[in-house]
């Protein structure tokens, strides 16, 4: 009898070990005793990357959530392309407008130089958001960690699974549905927007074109991005506090100042309305939610264990 127990306590414990290894084994504290400098380490290049440059927590959140929509959270966004390799940097949501990878470099500099061969590309551009974001105001939460490094990369998976800024509310929600992730999820982590710039060839046919827009916000960003030509100067996506991580971006979409036709998507008559009104009068709930949904989109599709790679530089494989 106690031998039987004795079996069933091994297979209990062998499919508690699969089951871990198939949410991918991150844990908070995976680099405690290996790296245990590398958290300080990353803030510290933020804070100097952030105190140069405002812009640069969106432009490194950015380059996270396009890496982790396409084969999951694994570097691949960073992978310079070769003679005999194309990656996602040239794919069409990418090219001309990813940037930040110099900031990444450079933290990656540093934690090699403070335990080599350690911390994977995927970690450190998930810590780099994580502080990115609550360095310019927003809130901060513990990052899971054990990510492993791609070996390749999708430009084919870049250029089909990144929304557009012209996407239909029902493509948003079907494409983050794609990653595991929820409608809630999606109108949340589009608070992102509460941050950075846009470029007016994105933004242009709204301003221009559409019915539920704000005129005097459309003549606003008219004066910088005419009808014809200036396609890459830039507009901040929340027109109220560009450089704050707030709940603004909701109040502007509640007041039809959405920059892209994707943003106001959100709020135009549709499922979404409901959430926007709650986050653009709570910023705490938008805080917390974002939080939440941001641990969940660091999950889609890590490289653990044996799979990938720990890269030594970024931007090509070992």
């Amino acid at each position: 009898m106690a031998t039987l127990s004795y079996i069933k306590f091994l297979a209990f414990l062998v499919l508690s070990l699969l089951a871990c290894s198939a949410h991918g084994q991150l844990t908070n504290n995976f680099y405690q005793k290996t790296c245990p400098k590398l958290e300080t380490i990353v803030r510290s290049v933020m804070t100097q990357a952030i105190a140069k440059e405002a812009r640069m927590g969106a432009s490194i959140l950015r380059l996270f959530f396009h890496d982790c929509f396409v084969n999951g959270c694994d570097a691949g966004i960073l992978l310079d392309d070769t003679p005999t390799f194309t990656g996602e940097k040239s794919a069409g949501p990418n090219a001309n407008s990813a940037r930040g990878f110099d900031v990444i470099d450079a933290i990656k500099t540093q934690v090699e130089a403070s335990c080599n061969a350690t911390v994977s590309c995927a970690d450190i551009l998930a810590l780099a958001t994580r502080d990115g974001v609550n360095l310019l105001g927003g809130p901060t939460w513990n990052v899971p960690l054990g990510r492993r490094d791609a070996r390749t990369a999708s430009l084919s998976g870049a250029n089909s699974n990144l929304p557009g800024p012209g996407s239909s509310l029902s493509t948003l929600i079907s494409m983050f549905s794609a990653q595991g992730l929820t409608a809630r999820d999606m109108t949340v982590l589009s608070g992102a927007h509460t941050i950075g710039q846009a470029q007016c060839q994105f933004f242009r046919n709204r301003i221009f074109n559409e019915k539920n827009v704000n005129a005097s916000f459309a003549s606003l960003r008219q004066q910088t991005c005419p009808q014809s030509g200036s396609d890459s100067t830039l507009a901040p996506i929340d027109v109220r506090s560009p450089n704050s991580f707030d709940n603004a971006y909701y109040v502007d979409l509640v007041n039809k100042q959405g920059l892209f036709h994707s943003d106001q998507e959100l709020f135009n008559g549709g499922s979404q309305d409901n959430l926007v009104t709650q986050y653009s009068t709570n910023a705490a709930l938008f805080a917390s939610d974002f939080a939440k949904a941001m641990v969940k989109l660091g999950n889609i599709k890590p490289l653990t264990g044996k799979n990938g790679e720990i890269r030594l530089n970024c931007r090509k494989i070992n």
